[in-house]
């Protein structure tokens, strides 16, 4: 009976024209009104219509008040139950979307922001296989994330959402169709293996150690040792001469990352193989530029520059 129903609702947005002048993107925010609400039966009011069908007729037949009286109170109440499930959807709007980030192949989140002027129970959002119920309290306001399944990079638009409740009984289906007019930006998938990046010639050739003003450690006194630079406190607790070490490990050089330097390799290679460097070069904590046709990027560290950075690959042609 409910693959029956899905194939009629479909069938339905086909064929009437009124269903399907949503398709295309609006801006935001939408808000829903009764001329973009649609109610069907489902499969359990189908049987309740039935059942009340065969109650009338039996009370009538054998002239029974109190059973005919039964058969319209609960015709009064399916029919409330149609105007309360119209009515949460009725004046329910979409703020704002809000993306997350995510390389290509992994499902990137979808922050969907409902604002609404009186509480609403038992909504359901679906966005391709996922569904996800909320509710919007006295606050008026409530934010549902859902997975957004993605394949390659790139902006992509959003999809269309549908937005469905049979609050409170059960016996309708009203929903309608939102359609926000903005894209996401899903970064690309890096590839799983490759050479490192061509590193300065002179690294090799860098002290790994550098004298800073900070103490680093004690170490034994060594002869020619400097007598300021000798603890004593810490030498007369354990018996023997201890240093102050102020040598500290030298910060690692900057990467490079240039896309001149992979010739003879397509675009998405080299994408792929940049993408795979930015992750690397996050991970080590190493501060690195990236130069992309038309957009060189400074060197710099942490989330951000890093998410810049994998944006900017992203965004290539």
């Amino acid at each position: 009976m409910r693959d029956a129903l899905r194939r009629l609702q479909q069938l339905a947005e086909r064929r009437l024209p009124a269903l399907t002048r949503f398709r295309r993107p609006e801006p935001m925010p939408i808000e829903l009104n009764r001329r973009r609400i649609y109610i069907v039966p489902t499969g359990f009011g189908i049987g309740f219509t039935v059942l009340l069908l065969v109650m009338l007729v039996g009370s009538l037949n054998y002239s029974n008040n109190a059973a005919l009286l039964l058969t319209c109170l609960l015709g009064a109440a399916g029919a409330a139950s149609m105007l309360i499930a119209f009515r949460a959807l009725d004046g329910l709007a979409l703020a704002s979307v809000r993306a997350g980030q995510a390389v290509a192949g992994q499902p990137l989140a979808l922050t969907l922001e409902f604002e609404s002027t009186r509480p609403r129970s038992a909504i359901r959002l679906d966005l391709g296989d996922a569904c996800q119920a909320f509710a919007i309290d006295a606050s008026g306001k409530a934010d549902v994330t859902l997975p957004l399944a993605t394949r390659q990079r790139g902006w992509h638009p959003l999809p269309r959402v549908r937005v469905w409740t049979t609050w409170p009984l059960g016996l309708f289906r009203a929903w309608s169709w939102m359609h926000p007019e903005q894209s996401v930006l899903v970064w690309p998938r890096p590839e799983s293996g490759g050479p490192p990046p061509r590193l300065p010639a002179d690294e090799g050739l860098r002290p790994r150690l550098h004298h800073g003003e900070d103490l680093a450690a004690l170490r034994d006194y060594r002869s020619g040792d400097p007598r300021k630079h000798i603890a004593w406190k810490a030498s007369a607790r354990l018996g023997q001469l201890l240093s102050k070490d102020f040598e500290q490990p030298e910060s690692r050089p900057e990467w490079r990352l240039d896309w001149r330097e992979l010739d003879g390799m397509d675009n998405e290679a080299r994408i792929a193989r940049l993408a795979r460097w930015l992750g690397e070069a996050h991970a080590q904590g190493r501060r690195h530029s990236l130069w992309l046709p038309g957009q060189p990027i400074e060197a710099g560290s942490g989330p951000g520059h890093y998410a810049r950075c994998m944006s900017a690959l992203a965004s290539l042609p």
